[in-house]
């Protein structure tokens, strides 16, 4: 399973990590939880509603950017947090994600809110290839 560290180091008022995945598929599964960790303390969320996602993208890079995007749209648009994310991705262009997403309404009475991310930005954005699996290092305006 993937891992992923924040970097106060790299933004002190946005919000920098580092993404860890054995494979892509696992690198974009942790990315998602840790977008979603920013938003709310897991532990607090409900996994009652399930969303499917599918994305197209000229590149890796852009299709994991596209990907943190969406998940802080649904967050914006419809009040969504997902937690958990099954993920497939195909790296040949055009590359292509498939997602199961589930989580819940943020619900302030029930969820342990943090903070409230804007959009995912291209500073010091990266993706490659990592001992083996992946590394992304992604920083996130809140």
């Amino acid at each position: 399973m993937g891992r992923h560290v924040f970097l106060d180091s790299i933004a002190v008022a946005d919000c920098a990590m580092e993404v860890v995945g054995d494979d892509l598929d696992d690198l974009f599964a942790t990315a998602a939880r840790a977008v979603a960790e920013v938003m709310v303390d897991p532990a607090t969320v409900r996994r009652v509603i399930e969303r499917d996602v599918e994305l197209a993208a000229p590149s890796l890079d852009l299709l994991l950017y596209d990907w943190l995007s969406e998940l802080i749209y649904l967050k914006d648009a419809e009040q969504l947090v997902f937690p958990d994310a099954e993920v497939r991705v195909r790296g040949e262009a055009p590359c292509r994600l498939a997602a199961r997403l589930r989580g819940d309404v943020l619900d302030r009475a029930r969820a342990a809110l943090r903070a409230d991310p804007k959009a995912v930005t291209f500073h010091r954005f990266a993706l490659e290839p990592y001992a083996g699996g992946w590394r992304a290092r992604v920083v996130i305006d809140v």
